[in-house]
């Protein structure tokens, strides 16, 4: 940076109209944009606010009347917000990362790290690793025994990466996500409660308390290319096989991925999002914050959950789903606006009853 605005217009493949060498140091929102900001103004609403501030430049949707907002040139996009991504990117001054191997970094003798990899401050690089070319592995990072991780991939501090994970190429991960830890697998001598439950649909529960035994995750993981991972999230390690997520696949913060889980290719995992073991997700998933699927079900392609949604069973391609339990989005809307006619309800049956008593009384 700087840019001029011809030079976004160029790299982002947008349109541009009016003075194309006005330098541009970064983005804001339009009522607090600088002289040098290119000012964010993807809707009419937004681009109402332009005049509270001092953009020379902005970034609006096809057909906005740019000159009628005081601007001296606009950037214009069939679809502004895809446009940000490029735009981010350009404009993103990054974390401050070093090149090189900082001098307190352990990094064990068998390891392998490919050409212009950045090690940070106290992270810790195990036995048999390997980290492909120009990846960043940030401070306080681990990188467990015999884990691989693709070229290009960014780790912010604090991300531990488990023994034998396997990962492909521009992996990013938030602080703190957690790829690789043992899965919540435990069982007891006899039957236990929650298994009765399940099979009795709640008719039968726990007699007596009996003792978990754990069950070891022998099992890895194995994530593909394009994979961004949020701030605290976990994928746990299969319990035999390993858990699986496919390509292109965006997760936010929170996200828990239990064991063998199987997740298909670009799919959108919001945060607060849990998904027990064994369930299988199809491609071009999207679940909703705080959304729940059960174990060993599968999860069609292209299926969305809404926010909060909880899937305890098999739900179709395609199909939107809400509530607890799911069921299609129509239905739960259909459903939720006779819960809210309930009392109307009730005052009717109530006056109805009262009428037919006045009734049968003056027979």
């Amino acid at each position: 940076m700087p840019y001029t605005v011809s030079q976004i217009a160029e790299a982002l493949g947008l349109e541009l109209q009016g003075d194309g060498s006005i330098e541009i140091c970064g983005v804001a929102e339009p009522a607090s944009a600088a002289a040098d900001q290119l000012a964010l103004a993807m809707k009419p609403e937004f681009a109402e606010a332009i005049g509270q501030g001092d953009a020379q430049a902005a970034m609006l949707w096809q057909g906005a009347d740019w000159q009628g907002f005081g601007l001296k040139a606009a950037l214009l996009a069939p679809r502004p917000r895809y446009a940000m991504s490029g735009l981010s990117a350009m404009m993103d001054p990054g974390q401050g990362y070093g090149p090189g191997i900082h001098p307190t970094a352990v990094i064990d003798e068998t390891a392998q790290l490919g050409k212009g990899v950045s090690v940070g401050p106290l992270a810790v690089i195990a036995a048999g690793a390997k980290i492909g070319a120009g990846s960043v592995i940030g401070p306080q990072c681990q990188i467990g025994w015999q884990a691989e991780l693709g070229e290009g991939a960014l780790l912010h501090s604090g991300v531990r990466i488990g023994a034998r994970v396997r990962i492909g190429a521009r992996f990013i991960a938030q602080p703190g996500a957690v790829v690789g830890a043992d899965g919540f697998s435990f069982v007891t001598p006899e039957p236990s409660g929650v298994e009765k439950a399940r099979a009795s649909l709640g008719a039968e529960g726990t007699e007596a308390t009996q003792s978990w035994a754990r069950i070891h995750s022998l099992g890895g993981v194995e994530i593909g290319d394009d994979v961004e991972l949020g701030a605290n999230s976990c994928i746990d390690r299969g319990t035999v096989r390993a858990t699986r997520v496919g390509n292109g696949c965006k997760f936010d913060n929170l996200v828990q991925i239990g064991h063998n889980v199987v997740i298909g290719d670009d799919c959108m995992i919001c945060a607060q999002v849990g998904v027990a073991g064994s369930t299988r997700i199809g491609t071009g998933v999207v679940l909703g914050g705080q959304s729940g699927v059960s174990d060993n079900i599968v999860i069609g392609d292209r299926a969305i959950l809404g926010g909060a949604t909880v899937a305890l069973s098999n739900v179709p391609a395609g199909r939107v789903m809400l509530g607890y339990p799911a069921m299609k989005m129509e239905t739960h809307v259909e459903a939720y606006k006779g819960l809210r006619r309930l009392p109307r309800l009730f005052r009717d049956v109530a006056d109805l009853k009262k009428a037919v008593s006045k009734l049968m009384g003056n027979d």
